[in-house]
């Protein structure tokens, strides 16, 4: 079922980014998500760690957050590229991991499952980063993975990311 339309659907985004005011970056980013995707009901702590697949680049910061919007999830994911480009992210093939002023990225979809060229929700890498599994188990320690079956306090628990999370 992929139409979000006057549905109220609860989405989990991570965002992410090292370059520039990343503080102040996040705010914007918060604002425009909630003029042009939807109402944010919970925000985690900010997160600061080492940048994870290629290392040699400044920490990150990360935070999730819980919104709730009518988009479907292809226009959830567009209005978050949009968001993305308009703070200043250039995407290329080559910076898969690099340093970025902003990443957006959508975690859940209410509780499905979606597999399509572009998107794959829940995100793929969930279990394996513990930069996202902290902060979501700050606000949602409970959340059942719906693939997987398991909480998020317990995928935290047995991630093998070995990556200092600190609170910022």
């Amino acid at each position: 079922m992929m139409n979000g339309k006057n549905k109220s659907n609860q989405v989990i985004l991570s965002l992410g980014g090292n370059q520039g005011d990343v503080n102040q970056t996040f705010i914007e980013t918060k604002q425009l998500i909630e003029k042009n995707i939807g109402l944010i009901s919970k925000s985690s702590s900010l997160y600061k760690t080492a940048a994870w697949g290629e290392t040699n680049q400044s920490d990150f910061l990360n935070q999730v957050i819980l919104v709730t919007t009518n988009l479907s999830p292809i226009e959830l994911l567009s209005k978050c590229m949009e968001i993305e480009k308009h703070l200043g992210r250039v995407r290329t093939d080559k910076n898969k991991w690099r340093e970025r002023i902003i990443d957006i990225d959508i975690l859940f979809y209410n509780n499905e499952t979606i597999n399509l060229p572009n998107l794959e929700i829940p995100h793929p890498q969930i279990t394996n980063r513990k930069f996202i599994l902290i902060p979501l188990r700050e606000i949602l320690p409970d959340l059942v993975h719906p693939i997987l079956k398991k909480t998020i306090k317990n995928l935290e628990e047995n991630c093998s990311d070995k990556l200092n999370v600190m609170k910022n």
